[in-house]
């Protein structure tokens, strides 16, 4: 076999290694029936919070309806959390990473966070099309006018205040479509969450499992709800035949222990990534303030209940399966990390009855 014959735009082809057909069934390129020309090389670079990966996930369901012989490379800080049948290269962001991306041609290249390194990179990509924020005269810019919108209501609150649209509106917009429900696509491995089934079939006993996020995570702590307030949630749930299952990572291990403490409320502990969720899948409703939590119970489909204070709610879309719970009294932190009432924080204002009657509602 001569070099001329292999097939470089093949969506199999590694390069420094053999490929799949290769390495399983002894394909090569001169005879291989298994060849897929790449007719759309794509980029997209989103670097963030997880829970920022996994919303932007349904461009993905569009790239592969739009470019079906397409090849994704999506870069970013959790590239576990993306889907492994939809993203042929998932990169970390790291010196290598950037290195190859730099040095690729791509026929799109999106790029979706105003962090500097994010727009540097996107300046850098060789791509016939560009989307989103790049860098320009040493501040960020944007590649085309979609993106406008995005970074105005990003970087002036006021005007921020005002927006009416979701962030999947906003990011399909930006990339020159229209959103239409496109779902959220998780790393799901339901064999994980076969680990899980006992808590459904030995605790639950047939009760409905409601999952409580009890943090919000270290950035945003206006969002929490007052403790006593989720005690006091816990035993009327309890009390009302439903089971509850704390939920939460690292950061509210300590408080969680102290809720299963004070309620006998179950709390199995913290997990890996993918262990939680499959754990939050044997959920049948999920309360939770805005965080990862959140868009891990849309990704999978689960009835929500969110609550929400110091952002604007027309920036979430939940599918038509949740509701979102907020101050009456308003709030008057937007986006604050200290709340500007002190001791009459604006969450204390959400009754515990409402919240229980809105997971009634939601899980009938």
């Amino acid at each position: 076999m001569k070099v001329q014959e292999i097939k470089f735009d093949c969506k199999h082809f590694k390069g420094e290694i053999p490929c799949v057909p290769n390495k399983l069934r002894d394909k090569v390129c001169s005879s291989c029936d298994e060849y897929v020309k790449i007719e759309t090389r794509i980029l997209i670079i989103k670097l963030g919070a997880i829970g920022d990966v996994m919303r932007s996930t349904p461009l993905l369901t569009r790239f592969k309806k739009d470019y079906p012989a397409s090849h994704i490379t999506w870069i970013t800080l959790t590239p576990e959390i993306l889907p492994k049948d939809m993203v042929d290269q998932p990169c970390r962001f790291d010196f290598t990473s950037v290195y190859k991306v730099e040095n690729t041609e791509y026929d799109i290249a999106i790029n979706l966070d105003k962090d500097k390194e994010a727009c540097m990179l996107l300046q850098n990509v060789k791509a016939k099309k560009k989307f989103g924020f790049n860098w320009e005269n040493n501040h960020v810019s944007i590649a085309t006018p979609h993106a406008e919108h995005k970074l105005i209501t990003g970087i002036f609150d006021n005007i921020s205040k005002q927006n009416t649209k979701n962030y999947m509106e906003e990011i399909f917009e930006i990339c020159d479509m229209k959103f239409n429900d496109e779902p959220y696509l998780l790393n799901f491995d339901p064999n994980l969450a076969v680990r899980f089934k006992f808590i459904a079939e030995e605790l639950a006993k047939g009760k409905k499992i409601i999952g409580l996020n009890t943090g919000c995570g270290k950035r945003w702590q206006t969002r929490l709800w007052p403790e006593a307030y989720w005690t006091e949630l816990i035993k009327k749930l309890q009390a009302q035949n439903y089971f509850p299952l704390l939920l939460g990572g690292p950061d509210e291990d300590e408080m969680n222990r102290k809720y299963s403490s004070e309620t006998g409320a179950f709390y199995p502990g913290t997990f890996s990534l993918p262990e939680f969720i499959a754990l939050s899948s044997v959920c049948d409703c999920i309360l939770t303030a805005v965080s990862m939590m959140m868009h891990i119970a849309i990704g999978l489909k689960k009835p929500l209940v969110l609550f929400n204070n110091i952002f604007n709610r027309n920036e979430f879309y939940l599918y038509n399966n949740g509701v979102i719970v907020e101050p009456p009294t308003g709030c008057d932190c937007y986006y604050g990390n200290t709340c500007k009432r002190g001791e009459k924080h604006c969450m204390k204002d959400i009754p515990v009855e409402t919240v229980f009657l809105n997971i009634k509602s939601i899980t009938k």
